[in-house]
């Protein structure tokens, strides 16, 4: 029965997820007077024009997009009167992607007056003024790895800011003075200084978990000039003064064979055995246990939790009994292992030299994804949605797919593919649309037993397109293609009531989400 007001002579609308040929299109309940009751939607038809969807097929395929990377600091702490306590380490912007190397054409820059570097940028703490001893100019360079990358190394927090959390805010200008985007951090705790009290687990906000980023670095005698941060380049593990790395620190299991270290969850503690892991080039040190450092000196017998800033050492297993034991170390650039002594006063203490003491803090990182190559505005490409979860529900005729996550907008539309899905907005936090038919992917879904998987990705109204490390995954069950030799002929009824009951499995059963690594 169509609703009131329904051209009954209207084409019917597109399929929606796993529908039938034959079978009717859900449509919202309405009242008398035509329109929707209450705690139900109207689901428009998508009608994405054929340029468009081209376009997201093209971005799909030749993944044009343009990446903003804020790498930070998950603590900061505040400067006192005078003093400028620049954030260790600093706050590095990174910007990756095929999409920042579209070079213009020789010649257009001078003609149109625009000359200098294709994209500057502006970073400070949110709430801020905006004057210049509050932002820092970001003059982008490219690195080996084609990424650009800068960081702000005088930034700070004075004491008259009585906040516990800020935020970092990024402007990205493009040559000529056109705003890119506003972009946020994560939020930054601040602390008045380094915790020097035993940690205990029943106030983690400082403490160290399992998986979680960390940076490292050697500071001299509390000189800014002097600091070394780990990192990695070329494949090796390097001390750099200009750039540092995130590694994920891992608990190690004590009792696996050598080399066979699987990760334990838990906060990490003294004397615990740990592995750090490059998080961009997933290179590893070798398993080694974390010492707390006390006066230049190694504790031996201290298991406490872990807390942000502190001093630490890494010390190297196999070390025969009754020495000091070898420790992670630098040697101005390079990174080496230095032979510890043991205290000659304290028997559970190793003497150890500047260089291999270490200072310890949680790191924090976001990304945003997008291509302007489709897009028909000089619009800021922020607020950039940003995917986190996605649910899955319903089944038979419609099943809808629920992104959860942030900045999202009524401007957006889900695409799966270069399909795009019926889409309606709940909250900045929320967005619901409904699973395309499979038959639009292909013909002969019914009879593939390979699964179909597609990208889930956001298009703004003005062409924008967002990608996501999401994708959607259609995986049907198995029936016989009609007219196989040997295969016997079945009943039409019979054919269709296999073909329901297939159908349903398929909905009930079998959609699975996987997320793209």
């Amino acid at each position: 029965m169509d609703p009131v007001g329904a051209d009954p002579s209207a084409p019917p609308g597109p399929l929606t997820h796993l529908s039938l040929p034959d079978s009717s299109e859900a449509r919202p309940q309405s009242g008398a007077d035509g329109r929707s009751l209450p705690r139900s939607w109207t689901r428009s038809a998508p009608e994405p024009s054929a340029v468009l969807r081209e376009g997201v097929r093209r971005c799909l395929q030749q993944q044009c997009e343009q990446t903003v990377r804020i790498l930070h600091a998950k603590v900061a702490q505040k400067s006192y009167g005078n003093e400028k306590r620049f954030f260790c380490p600093p706050p590095c912007v990174y910007l990756a992607g095929p999409g920042w190397r579209v070079k213009p054409v020789p010649g257009q820059a001078h003609q149109s007056g625009e000359t200098g570097p294709l994209v500057c940028g502006y970073i400070g703490l949110d709430g801020a003024s905006g004057s210049a001893a509050e932002t820092q100019k970001l003059n982008f360079e490219e690195q080996p790895d084609s990424r650009e990358f800068s960081c702000a190394k005088t930034l700070y927090i004075s004491d008259a800011d009585k906040r516990k959390h800020f935020r970092l805010v990024l402007r990205l200008m493009l040559r000529g003075g056109r705003e890119l985007g506003t972009f946020h951090s994560r939020l930054i705790k601040v602390i008045s200084k380094p915790s020097q009290k035993k940690q205990s687990l029943k106030n983690t906000d400082l403490c160290i978990s399992s998986g979680s980023k960390v940076s490292l670095f050697n500071r001299l005698r509390s000189q800014t000039v002097s600091t070394r941060y780990l990192s990695v380049e070329d494949g090796d593990f390097v001390a750099s003064a200009r750039q540092w790395a995130a590694f994920t620190l891992h608990l190690a299991d004590e009792d696996c064979s050598q080399g066979d270290f699987p990760p334990r969850e838990g906060y990490v503690r003294y004397g615990s055995l740990v592995q750090l892991v490059c998080t961009v080039t997933g290179i590893t040190l070798p398993p080694m246990i974390i010492r707390k450092v006390a006066k230049q000196c190694a504790l031996l017998d201290v298991d406490e939790p872990i807390s942000q800033l502190h001093k630490c050492a890494f010390q190297f297993t196999g070390d025969p009994p009754g020495g000091g034991g070898t420790y992670l170390c630098l040697a101005t650039e390079k990174v080496v292992q230095f032979q510890a002594s043991p205290c000659p006063k304290e028997a559970n203490r190793a003497l150890l030299n500047d260089n291999s003491c270490w200072t310890i803090i949680g790191t924090e990182s976001v990304e945003f994804s997008f291509s302007t190559s489709l897009a028909c505005t000089r619009e800021p490409v922020t607020p950039v949605p940003l995917i986190s979860t996605l649910e899955l529900s319903g089944g038979g005729d419609v099943a809808t797919l629920e992104l959860h996550g942030e900045n999202f907008h009524a401007g957006l539309k889900v695409w799966f593919g270069d399909v795009e899905a019926e889409t309606m907005y709940r909250s900045p936090r929320s967005l619901v649309c409904v699973v395309p038919d499979v038959a639009v992917f292909g013909s002969d879904w019914r009879w593939l037993r390979t699964p179909i998987t597609v990208p889930v990705s956001l298009v703004r109204t003005d062409g924008l397109f967002y990608p996501s490390a999401f994708s959607f995954t259609y995986t049907p069950e198995y029936s016989a293609r009609p007219g196989a030799p040997g295969a016997p002929a079945a009943p039409a009824a019979d054919a269709d009531a296999l073909l329901e009951s297939i159908h349903h499995e398929f909905t009930r059963t079998n959609f699975h989400l996987f997320i793209q690594t």
